[in-house]
């Protein structure tokens, strides 16, 4: 991005971000009451809480998320795609995550000019990879990688030398972010590479775009399909509001006036948990066991059906399905499956996932057990990967971290630029909220 269009995008954030602003400033000392909160959400992980200011995204129980208001499947239709390709470019998620608006394909291709220029990771952070145990999980790699990454934040050298308005914090974030974003995928397929294969990370194509590129970097195959697969994967996992594990992590981090290299390192290592970003490897995995179990036999609905009930007597539970807030089929769900139905519909992985769509929500809102019986996201992504020959399931989370990136930095830029405090939520003792049971006064039969 010539210094003419990094002005461009700055003016367009304070555009969309100016009236928000005053919006906030209005709005900071109102004392209005938002919701009451029940002894049950305290003690069920703030669930339901309305509780922070997220701008660039929200997640409606029924419709799944949105980008800056528009729907992830409409927002997928208007953003531009790369030259041949079919999938919306994540560059063009991550402006319009920034500014709200859908950008032209000129600019998408100025953003890719710009993460391309930032792309070299210094010399200290490739020995800081190289030093580390291959036998270490991907996502521990990566963490330690972000944070050696911090020696070069523009902000924390601002602050240090007390050169910086507060006003201005947004801008040191932002340059942050992007030099964030244009090397995370360099130091992810570094990480591919050196774990599962030769340690030689192909040669960098400043003539592909970002996500086309990082699969060009990971040397799996040459399909441009492939290309394709990833970037709808980086585009549709880019925000999912700010309330989820490693949203809310870095937003509270970023809260501290931790640069951006802090804060997704630190978001990051909640990604790797298995309630959240490693869901994705634990579904292929479940999917290849099933494969393995039923021995050849043909995946229809109702051998599925009868696998599902049999599993669930069991106590197992069956990943992939389900949502902490959804409450309806996950959109990012809906436009992988019509990815996968197009492009590898006789994968016999994809059958199974495919016969999986079929026959477990029957079952689990039989059981009664699952508020949300349909499909999310992590229930085919793993098998997308899989079928274009990226096997190793432990890194598919690495991927989830590059996409993710995209809103948490957006997140930070917005949440500098808005002038948000440090969070600081007040926490209760068990005692507290017995007491609080026993004053509540009874109702009435």
């Amino acid at each position: 991005m010539a210094p003419s269009t990094m002005a461009l995008l700055k003016e367009r954030i304070l555009a969309s971000g100016k009236p928000l602003q005053e919006k906030i400033g209005k709005l900071k000392a109102n004392n209005t009451v938002v919701q009451t909160i029940t002894v049950e959400q305290v003690i069920g992980g703030m669930r339901g809480i309305n509780g922070m200011v997220t701008e660039t995204s929200d997640l409606s129980a029924m419709d799944g998320i949105k980008y800056r208001g528009i729907p992830l499947k409409d927002a997928c239709k208007v953003l531009p795609t790369a030259k041949g390709g079919e999938a919306a470019l994540p560059e063009g998620a991550l402006w319009l995550l920034l500014t709200g608006e859908v950008p032209k394909s000129d600019t998408v291709t100025a953003v890719t000019a710009e993460l391309h220029a930032r792309e070299e990771v210094p010399a200290s952070v490739m020995a800081t990879i190289d030093s580390l145990p291959k036998t270490m999980h991907p996502m521990t790699q990566l963490s330690i990688a972000l944070l050696s990454l911090q020696p070069a934040s523009k902000f924390a050298d601002a602050y240090g030398k007390g050169s910086v308005k507060k006003n201005d914090y947004w801008e040191l974030f932002l340059e942050d972010a992007m030099t964030l974003l244009a090397q995370i995928p360099i130091i992810a397929a570094k990480i591919y590479r050196r774990t599962f294969k030769d340690g030689v990370v192909p040669a960098s194509r400043k003539d592909l775009d970002w996500a086309g590129n990082f699969a060009n970097i990971l040397g799996v195959n040459n399909d441009e399909k492939f290309k394709d697969a990833i970037r709808l994967y980086l585009t549709i996992h880019a925000d999912h509001e700010g309330g989820n594990v490693s949203g809310h992590t870095a937003h509270t981090v970023g809260s501290a006036l931790s640069d951006p290299f802090y804060a997704w390192s630190a978001g990051n290592c909640g990604l790797a948990g298995p309630l959240h970003g490693l869901a994705n490897q634990e579904c292929l995995q479940w999917l290849n066991n099933t494969m393995k179990e039923l021995n050849g036999k043909e995946p229809t609905v109702e051998v599925i059906t009868e696998f599902a009930k049999k599993t669930l007597s069991e106590g197992k539970v069956i990943p992939g399905f389900g949502h902490a807030v959804l409450r309806n089929t996950d959109p990012r769900y809906t436009l992988e499956h019509d990815f996968a139905k197009k492009h590898m519909a006789n994968d016999p992985t994809f059958k199974l996932a495919d016969a999986c769509l079929q026959a477990i929500p029957p079952v689990l809102k039989a059981s009664g057990k699952a508020k949300n019986p349909f499909p999310n996201v992590d229930a085919l992504s793993g098998t997308i990967m899989q079928y274009y020959g990226l096997k190793e399931a432990n890194y598919y989370t690495v991927i989830f971290s590059v996409s993710r990136a995209i809103g948490v930095m957006s997140q930070l830029v917005c949440a500098r630029l808005f002038g948000l405090p440090i969070e600081r939520p007040n926490s209760v003792t068990i005692g507290f909220l017995e007491d609080v049971v026993k004053k509540a006064p009874k109702s009435k039969l």
